[in-house]
C-alpha cells in the first residue's frame, strides 16, 4: 500500500491551514525564543523544548495529514520537497515506500508501544509524588535557582515517607533521589521501561507529543499540535503538584499534601487521561496510514 491520500488541498486551503497552525503554536514558541534571547528560563514551559528534542521552528512548520495531498503550484513546490513529497498527476504526495527504513522501524515500534499502553488499565494513585521523590533528602533540587521549595525539606521528606510512591514511568523514576528509589512500589528498569507504561500516567500521556514528532512529517501538524497542547496541560499539572513554589511564574500549587489537593490532582489527571486516550488512538491510526498498513 503506497499512496494513502484521499483529500486534495488547494493552495489557498493548505496556506490557510498553515497560517492557522502557526497562530496556534506561536503563543508557546515565541515566548520561548524571547526567554532564550534574554538568557531567562521558565521552569514549567521550557521543559517541552528542552526534554523533548523538537525545535520551536519545526513545531511551527505545517505539514498535511497522512490522508491529504497538495495541489501542485509554485508555493507548494517550494515548501514541500522531495524526497518526502513527490509530484504525481498534478499532486504532491507522500508515499509509504519513501519513508527511510530506520524511521519506519521507529514508527512500527512506536505504534506497538501506543497499542500496548492503550490496552492496559489506567491507574490514578500516584498523586504526582515523583517530583517530591526527586528532591527527597535535599537531593539535586533542579529548580532551586529560579523557584524555592514551598515546604520545609523535613515536610517534603515526611510526605514521601508516609504516602505510597507508585511511579510507573521510568524516565521520571530515574531522577528519583537514590534514597527514594527503594520506596517506589513498582520495579522499574531501563531494559523493561515500557512494560509498565499505562494510560493514567501523566508522563506517558505527555510523551504522546514525543511519539507524534517521531512521526513527522508523515502524521501531520494538526495531530502534532493536539499532542503538544495536551503535553503543556500535563506539564502544568505536573509542576503545580510538585514541591516548588512557582507562584512568581503565575503557577498556583495543587497541594497534594492535603486531601483536597489530592482530590483535585486525581480529577484533573483523569480528565487529561481521557483526552490522551483519544489522541493515542488517533496517533495509532495516523501511523498506520503513514507507513502503509495496520499489521501487528
Amino acid at each position: 500500500m503506497g499512496v494513502v491520500d484521499t483529500v486534495v488541498l488547494t493552495t489557498a486551503e493548505w496556506q490557510s491551514r498553515a497560517a492557522a497552525h502557526l497562530a496556534r503554536v506561536r503563543p508557546y514558541t515565541e515566548p520561548r525564543r524571547q526567554r532564550r534571547a534574554r538568557g531567562e528560563s521558565h521552569p514549567v514551559h521550557d521543559f517541552l523544548f528542552q526534554y523533548y528534542h523538537y525545535s520551536a521552528g519545526k513545531l511551527e512548520t505545517w505539514h498535511p495529514g497522512p490522508h491529504e495531498s497538495l495541489e501542485v503550484g509554485p508555493a507548494a513546490r517550494e515548501r514541500f520537497r522531495a524526497p518526502t513529497y513527490r509530484e504525481h498527476a498534478g499532486l504532491l504526495r507522500r508515499q509509504a515506500a519513501d519513508i527511510p527504513a530506520a524511521r519506519r522501524t521507529a514508527l512500527e515500534s512506536t505504534r506497538q508501544l501506543l497499542r500496548d499502553t492503550h490496552d492496559r488499565p489506567a491507574h490514578f494513585g500516584c498523586f504526582g509524588l515523583h517530583e517530591w521523590a526527586m528532591v527527597y533528602g535535599g537531593h539535586e533540587i533542579r529548580h532551586a535557582g529560579v523557584a524555592p521549595l514551598r515546604l520545609p525539606q523535613a515536610e517534603i521528606d515526611a510526605l514521601v515517607d508516609t504516602r505510597p510512591v507508585t511511579c510507573s514511568h521510568f524516565d521520571a523514576f530515574r531522577f528519583f533521589a537514590p534514597a527514594a528509589k527503594p520506596r517506589n512500589r513498582l520495579p522499574l528498569a531501563w531494559e523493561t521501561r515500557y512494560a509498565a507504561e499505562q494510560p493514567g500516567c501523566i508522563h506517558a500521556n505527555m510523551d504522546l507529543y514525543r511519539w507524534a514528532y517521531t512521526g513527522m512529517p508523515w502524521i501531520g501538524s494538526d495531530l502534532l499540535a493536539d499532542t503538544f497542547e495536551l503535553a503543556m496541560a500535563l506539564r502544568d499539572l505536573d509542576m503545580q503538584a510538585g514541591p516548588y513554589d512557582l507562584r512568581a511564574f503565575g503557577v498556583e500549587p495543587v497541594c497534594i499534601e492535603t486531601p483536597e489537593g489530592r482530590d483535585e490532582y486525581q480529577r484533573r489527571q483523569r480528565d487529561l487521561s481521557a483526552r490522551a486516550s483519544g489522541l493515542r488512538q488517533r496517533l495509532i491510526a495516523a501511523i498506520d496510514a503513514a507507513i502503509g498498513g495496520a499489521s501487528r
